[in-house]
């Protein structure tokens, strides 16, 4: 029996031992989480960046209803001398107003694409310098990651396992 005995409380000493090992083991995850489009609209920068981009929209707009203004004006001559058209002048003028509508359309496709390409380039410095404050805090509190919590995607997160950023990121990108 007390062999028995002896031989439990060994088994139970290994057992409690292996069980305080694994514990001092697990690493608890830190992580951080801020709502990046919040941080980022809160740059200092991003209302330069939006003023000038306003500036470029508004030029593309002018440009189109300039020309749209041009096909209307055609279009109204067209339809006022049609009926005292030869047949010949009639189709050379029909097809010079599909020729403008084709190129208007294509200008509105092509400044739409480079709107687009010029907001990203606008965009590309502000990410840059929004992921190098990331990268500096998530190395300085030792974050696991840090999350983006814009479109829903953590509906919950352990309050005792992470930590909000937003407003100390917004306040090192001042």
């Amino acid at each position: 029996m007390k062999k028995l005995t002896l031989i439990l409380m060994m088994a139970l000493i290994g057992l409690t031992s292996n069980a305080q090992d694994s514990m001092a083991v697990t690493p608890v995850v830190k992580y951080g989480y801020l709502s990046y489009d919040s941080v980022f609209q809160a740059m200092p920068e991003y209302t330069t960046m939006q003023a000038s981009m306003k500036e470029l929209r508004d030029k593309y707009e002018a440009e189109q209803k300039r020309v749209e203004d041009d096909f209307n004006k055609k279009y109204e001559e067209f339809l006022d001398g049609q009926a005292s058209y030869p047949q010949t002048i009639l189709q050379k003028r029909q097809s010079e107003l599909q020729e403008m509508l084709d190129k208007n359309i294509a200008f509105k496709k092509e400044s739409q694409r480079l709107l687009c390409k010029a907001e990203c380039e606008a965009k590309a410095p502000l990410k840059e310098r929004l992921t190098a404050v990331l990268a500096k805090i998530g190395q300085e509190r030792g974050y696991a990651f840090i999350l983006n919590t814009d479109g829903n995607v953590a509906p919950w997160l352990n309050a005792a396992m992470a930590e909000d950023i937003t407003e100390t990121v917004k306040e090192l990108l001042k």
